[in-house]
């Protein structure tokens, strides 16, 4: 397993947890669920974005 690790660059601990977090899944369902967090992380950043912008139009209004 060490060799195997070291000829894609990774440590045995990477292999392991990936294999323990992808280890059922089929190469077309990893590759869903990876394009289903990166759209979760573009929607965090646009929900903390509006917050912002929400938090400041309320201060802003309070000064009025």
């Amino acid at each position: 397993m060490a060799e195997v690790a070291r000829q894609f660059g990774i440590t045995e601990t990477t292999w392991y947890r990936w294999k323990n977090q992808y280890g059922g899944m089929k190469a077309q369902d990893a590759k869903r669920l990876k394009e289903l967090e990166a759209e979760n992380k573009r929607l965090k950043t646009i929900v903390a974005d509006l917050t912002l912008d929400n938090s400041m139009l309320k201060e802003l209004a309070g000064n009025f």
